[in-house]
């Protein structure tokens, strides 16, 4: 089975083509989510959240308020490294994890990772493949505003994640998400067959 990631910038539409492979039959970790699960109340990545940028992060339900703790640690580059110390390592074991037993239930003939900072974290080093989501600069500006951000807040995400130039180094599949959803869908369909294609062959 192999074991490919998706990433791309911030509102690249990395989400969109992971949802797609999922309707396809693939199975994909949303590595975002399983960060979320990994920091609930008891354990203990929410306890060493909650030392580093103190209890103004839980929220009234007692879980970790994520628009609050986003905001502090994209407001402070060693801030934003400590908490990726504290849940990349975990979020990469449970990958492992997951990726294992698809492989010996023989799920799919691929399995997928979704995560915005896969290249960052090198994680990708860890995988068959990486299939990078891109658009325009200025679409992603225009995504982020539409979510509610301001345009500062919106710059400081963009540019605390590589460029996409660079992603798209690493990239051994590339999905342009610029146009429409019907164009975005024709190459996530290319990918699928390519991917089943790969695996009848071996």
């Amino acid at each position: 089975m192999l074991r490919l990631g998706i990433t791309g910038g911030i509102a690249s539409g990395k989400s969109v083509v992971a949802e797609m492979l999922r309707k396809l039959g693939f199975p994909v970790i949303d590595a975002d989510g399983l960060g979320h699960e990994l920091m609930e109340p008891g354990t203990p990545a929410f306890d060493e959240i909650v030392r580093e940028f103190g209890g103004a992060v839980v929220g009234d339900s007692g879980r970790i308020d994520r628009g609050k703790l986003g905001a502090a640690a994209f407001a402070d580059a060693a801030k934003l490294a400590r908490l990726n110390a504290i849940l990349h390592p975990r979020i990469a074991e449970e990958m492992a994890r997951r990726f294992a037993a698809w492989e010996r239930n023989g799920v799919s003939p691929a399995a997928f990772v979704e995560a915005a900072l896969l290249v960052e974290a090198g994680y990708q080093e860890h995988l068959d493949g990486l299939i990078v989501a891109w658009c325009r600069p200025e679409q992603q500006m225009e995504r982020l505003r539409a979510r509610g951000m301001s345009e500062e807040e919106a710059r400081r995400r963009i540019a605390s994640q590589l460029p996409v130039g660079e992603k798209l180094r690493y990239a051994t599949e590339k999905i342009d998400c610029s146009g429409t959803i019907e164009e975005t869908q024709r190459q996530v369909e290319v990918l699928a067959t390519k991917l089943r294609g790969a695996a009848e062959r071996k």
